[in-house]
């Protein structure tokens, strides 16, 4: 297998995955450039503009003023790179299927430029059998090359968590598998020249399967303590004070905790991307799948506890204004993918409710796949007299830059499913838990 001329990276996909990645091999001395289908994002790169909150303009400005990092709308230049890392959306349709879409479209518009020796990588999280499967044929059919022999293929998942600041996509190790063991082989070269630790299994399916148990995981503990919540709160228990006693135990336990749904872009999605795969296989996937039916199912438990606290003080859902707290799927983000906040505003609506939303990191709803009847939207103000001016405040998100004194202060009523309010001052009967 001949090596391509360049020694420029490509990553196709410059969100919330790519566009840290990106800027790591940058700042590692790789020469990259940013692939995209969306024009607003490579004029904001060559611009020098970051449009995600937690990457700051001069982390972007350093990079491209270098040199290091470019960004392109034009896939024909894959023909001067020797490895295109692919990190492109794997949703669900409207069937709750895995929607491949995005990585067959992508490998079809890399195929007929891709050079012998240029290594491809699938970050995008997906079931087993997509790499080696779904985009090898793909990049065979469009490029007259074979995997393996004339180019290298490998996956590799991603392992981003914005917002939190203990995440340094230098220091996660990173797993890796090869359609062949020369293709392991250059891929393991390739994120060792940006990655601190690299950690290199079997093949592709088992790098693939690597992913989706670590977001399965997440997502059936989820399911557990969300469970429990409706039980032990049944009883009279507060399972935020049980959580917080057994995380006393140095062994054996890790803490998770419940909330008003699922949200972001793996724990909603990726689950089902497995239970998807393994029907094939013939075999069913129970225990996830009874996960996801407790964790779609909070938002409306969350709406009848809004319900009974509204009517505790008299007043029904219809014709009520409701604040929801927190668009964003977790706390101090910007990223509002398959966040339950859009389930609970469209419940809400549907009762007669007047909602509104607010969140400090996100102050209007841009134009989306998911919520485009929301696009537009703009959070209400924080002050006294726009909460105030609220029924119920439903507290989806805790974002540390809310000031939950204040809420208190200002809101006749509270909903909260996230226990923001766990030692603040309030008013008997003024906090409901969810």
């Amino acid at each position: 297998m001949s090596e391509p001329v360049s020694k420029r990276i490509g990553i196709v996909g410059l969100g919330y995955v790519g566009l840290p990645l990106s800027l790591q091999f940058a700042r590692s001395g790789v020469q990259v450039l940013g692939l995209d289908v969306d024009p607003a994002k490579v004029e904001s790169l060559l611009a020098h503009r970051s449009y995600i909150q937690h990457i700051p303009d001069a982390a972007i400005a350093e990079q491209v003023s270098a040199g290091r990092l470019s960004a392109s709308l034009e896939f024909a230049r894959v023909r001067e790179l020797s490895a295109v890392i692919i990190c492109v959306p794997t949703p669900l349709n409207k069937n709750r299927e895995p929607d491949i879409s995005y990585i067959v479209k992508t490998g079809e518009a890399i195929a007929p430029h891709l050079a012998k020796g240029t290594l491809v990588v699938l970050e995008s999280t997906t079931y087993p059998g997509t790499t080696d499967e779904d985009l090898r044929q793909v990049l065979e059919a469009g490029s007259g090359l074979q995997a393996g022999t004339d180019f290298h293929l490998a996956f590799s998942p991603e392992r981003e968590d914005p917002g939190n600041p203990q995440s340094i996509v230098a220091q996660i190790p990173k797993v890796v598998g090869g359609y062949t063991p020369a293709c392991l082989e250059a891929a393991v070269a390739l994120y060792r020249r940006a990655i601190q630790t690299v950690v290199p299994v079997s093949s592709c399916r088992a790098a693939e399967a690597t992913k989706l148990l670590e977001n399965i995981f997440r997502g059936v503990n989820i399911a557990l303590v969300n469970e429990l919540k409706i039980v032990y709160g049944a009883m009279g228990i507060d399972v935020w004070e049980v959580i917080q006693a057994a995380k006393t135990k140095p062994f054996g336990y890790m803490a998770f905790y419940p909330g008003p749904g699922l949200g972001g872009h793996c724990i909603p999605i990726d689950p089902f991307y497995l239970t998807w795969k393994a029907r094939e296989y013939g075999q069913h996937t129970r225990f996830i799948e009874l996960a996801g039916e407790i964790n779609t199912a909070m938002p409306e438990f969350v709406i009848n506890r809004v319900a009974e606290a509204l009517n505790a003080s008299k007043k029904p859902v219809n014709g009520s204004r409701v604040l929801v707290l927190g668009l964003a799927y977790k706390p101090d983000v910007d990223d509002y993918r398959e966040s339950p906040s859009f389930v609970l505003l469209d419940l809400l609506k549907k009762r007669g409710a007047d909602v509104a939303y607010y969140d400090p990191h996100v102050p209007a709803i841009r134009p989306s796949r998911e919520h485009s009847h929301w696009a537009g939207t703009l959070s209400v103000p924080w002050t006294r007299a726009s909460i105030g001016s609220f029924d119920l405040v439903l507290v989806a998100t805790n974002h540390r830059a809310v000031d939950y004194g204040q809420l208190a202060q200002w809101a006749p009523l509270i909903v909260d499913t996230r226990n923001a309010l766990a030692g603040v001052p309030t008013r008997p009967g003024q906090v409901w838990k969810a």
